[in-house]
C-alpha cells in the first residue's frame, strides 16, 4: 500500500473510533479498533494509561454526558499518525470529575493522535479543553478554594 493509502486507511481507523466508538457506544468495535498493547502517552484522571484506560474513559464520558457525540474538523495523516481536531458535545446529566450533573449542554474542543498499525490504534496522545467544559459546569478551577 503506498503512503497515502497507508495514511487514509490510518485516517478511517480513527474516524470509525470517533464515529461508531465515542459516538455510539459500540465497545465491540473498541475491543476491535485498540491493539492489547496500546499506550496512552496523555491518560486522564482516574485513568490507566492503556486500552482498559481508554475503555474507562470513554465509559464515564458517555455516563457522563447524555448524548455525548464528536464532531469532527479535520483530519491529517503522516504515515501510520492520525492527528485529529474535534469538538464533543453533550448534556451533563451525570456526575463528571466530581461535580454533580448539572444538565448543561456543554461542548468542548481536543486534538488528538493516534498511531494506526495493521488496523489497530497502537498509542495515544491528546489534548482536551477540560478548562473550558469545567467553566461550562460552573465549576472553574480554584472554585472550591477560599480566597485569599
Amino acid at each position: 500500500m503506498s503512503d497515502d493509502g497507508a495514511s487514509e486507511a490510518a485516517k478511517a481507523v480513527v474516524r470509525r473510533n470517533t464515529e461508531e466508538v465515542q459516538n455510539k457506544g459500540d465497545f465491540d468495535v473498541f475491543d476491535e479498533l485498540f491493539a492489547d498493547d496500546f499506550v496512552d502517552h496523555t491518560p486522564q484522571q482516574n485513568t490507566s494509561p492503556d486500552k482498559p484506560g481508554v475503555r474507562i474513559l470513554y465509559s464515564v464520558l458517555r455516563a457522563a454526558f447524555a448524548d455525548f457525540h464528536a464532531v469532527i474538523h479535520w483530519q491529517t495523516a503522516e504515515g501510520s499518525l492520525v492527528t485529529t481536531y474535534k469538538t464533543y458535545h453533550g448534556t451533563h446529566r451525570g456526575e463528571f470529575l466530581g461535580v454533580a450533573p448539572t444538565g448543561r449542554k456543554v461542548q468542548f474542543e481536543s486534538v488528538d493522535a493516534m498511531r494506526v498499525v495493521d488496523g489497530k490504534i497502537t498509542e495515544h496522545w491528546g489534548v482536551g479543553n477540560l478548562l473550558s467544559l469545567m467553566w461550562q459546569l460552573g465549576n472553574p478551577p480554584g472554585s472550591d478554594q477560599p480566597e485569599r
